[in-house]
């Protein structure tokens, strides 16, 4: 065959394969559904078992004000439409951890959380989880108007036990589940230390590990992806860092304990790891 007519041949082939390549991928299931599906199916079964809403209508609005700030903003600083998945997962979890009888703070948790994404960035990264940073403000700046999910959901086996299977068949699909096992492990190595320092029995201790707060929280904020550092052990260790600061704020009697700690260390060690990146990249430059 000459070797002129076999190159467009060869390259019309190459493109043909990327085309059924991309066809083929487009019919695979996008794993960014998956935490989305997962938390619905939170919100579902704590409603439908124990109300824990405090209406259809704030959460609803939570999440719209959400898809909405990330849809303008996305497209605003980066000139692309965003993919919305982070944006619902943020705008739900505000609608089930917030707790307020007005409906303003749904609106303006969201709000703060989407634009948190985009305005506190270091080196093209933001650094807290959005969600966390704001119920942390909201927390810290209107106390006198919101609460956080605590008890309302309750502790009852069986949905706790299709939650946690679930939550956990996902995050080890996603990769993520050694962030959570760290995670669960120190809490509870942690909750008999505040056991021994304060006497106070243990199943007390570990008893917060089990309701609805915790199962967004190891599922969902401290195993973001785009809010964790990079490497599997320093993954590890941050998980570790997080419930050390959480016992300490335990110890201090400070009721938001785990939304604190992990606004904490989170950034803390994103900004570390940001830095040493940049001083490899300097020094590499420099060779």
């Amino acid at each position: 065959m000459n070797p002129e007519l076999a190159a467009p041949i060869s390259s019309a082939q190459t493109q043909a394969e990327a085309v059924e390549k991309r066809r083929g991928a487009a019919l695979l299931f996008d794993n960014r559904y998956l935490p989305p599906l997962f938390i619905t199916c939170i919100l579902l079964t704590g409603q439908l078992t124990f109300g824990i809403l405090e209406s259809y209508e704030k959460t609803a609005l939570a999440i719209l004000t959400a898809i909405g700030m990330e849809l303008v903003l996305g497209r605003l600083f980066t000139g692309k439409w965003p993919h919305l998945a982070s944006a619902y997962i943020s705008g739900i979890s505000v609608g089930i951890l917030i707790r307020s009888p007005a409906v303003w703070p749904y609106a303006l948790c969201s709000a703060i959380a989407i634009t948190s994404k985009y305005v506190l960035r270091v080196r093209n990264r933001h650094i807290w989880n959005p969600s966390n940073f704001g119920i942390c403000a909201m927390l810290y700046l209107a106390p006198f108007a919101v609460a956080s999910l605590s008890i309302q959901f309750g502790n009852s086996k069986w949905p706790m036990l299709v939650i946690w299977a679930l939550g956990c068949l996902i995050i080890y699909n996603l990769r993520r589940f050694h962030i959570t096992a760290t995670y669960v492990i120190s809490f509870i190595i942690f909750s008999f230390i505040r056991t021994w320092i304060t006497g106070n029995p243990w199943q007390a201790e570990i008893a917060p590990l089990t309701g609805p707060l915790y199962q967004l929280y190891i599922f969902f904020m401290i195993t973001d992806p785009k809010t964790t550092v990079h490497s599997k052990l320093g993954q590890c260790a941050v998980a570790v860092g997080i419930a050390f600061v959480e016992m300490i704020l335990r110890l201090f009697e400070i009721v938001h304990a785990p939304y604190y700690a992990l606004f904490i260390v989170g950034p803390v060690a994103n900004l570390i790891e940001i830095y040493l990146t940049s001083r490899k990249q300097e020094a590499v430059k420099a060779a």
